[in-house]
């Protein structure tokens, strides 16, 4: 399962704190992992997704510091995470193949979906997301139907009543039609 891996696991750049505002670079690859600090770089060797070798030209503690004090806690649990062999692979997934897979959910999971993070909820909220869920639950969809969609949003017609819709298309039909008689 490694192996479906990109070679750059992950890479983050970040400034320092005033005064010094110094540049550094966090990349994980899947062999090495490397801090980049003006002067001094920390590598870890990685085999057997186990940490087995660390090369580091300060205190061997001063790195985690820094990690977590330029970047956050949460990436320096991250970043030890990569570096065990602990991976996330929804989290690697593409959007297409996730908005996919989450088109075949239940209207409550998605919604329970939607909160876990950020990514999710951009998903979940997605007009490419919910042109699926309208067209899979729909037999057919006419022209007028997908430009008052993309007028108003795939999420929003799929929620909106059959009566509302045709008040809607009605609507949209005669401000159509009414431009087209103006227009010499």
């Amino acid at each position: 399962m490694a192996s479906w891996l990109p070679e750059t696991l992950f890479e983050i750049v970040g400034q320092g704190p005033a005064p010094s505002k110094d540049y550094y670079q966090l990349l994980i690859t899947r062999l090495y992992s490397h801090f980049f600090w003006i002067f001094w770089i920390l590598e870890l060797k990685s085999t057997y997704s186990k940490i087995s070798h660390c090369k580091l030209k300060k205190k061997k503690n001063d790195f985690r510091v820094q990690i977590a004090l330029i970047f956050g806690a949460k990436i320096l649990d991250y970043v030890f995470n990569l570096c065990e062999g602990k991976f996330d692979f929804l989290e690697r997934l593409s959007d297409n193949l996730l908005l996919n897979i989450i088109s075949y959910l239940d209207l409550e999971d998605i919604a329970r979906l939607s909160q876990t993070s950020r990514r999710f909820a951009k998903l979940c909220t997605s007009d490419k997301l919910w042109e699926q869920i309208v067209q899979s639950a729909c037999d057919h969809i006419t022209p007028d139907m997908r430009a008052l969609a993309e007028d108003m949003g795939w999420r929003q017609m799929f929620f909106t009543n059959k009566l509302q819709l045709q008040r809607h298309l009605r609507k949209r039909k005669q401000r159509h039609g009414s431009q087209r008689s103006s227009q010499p």
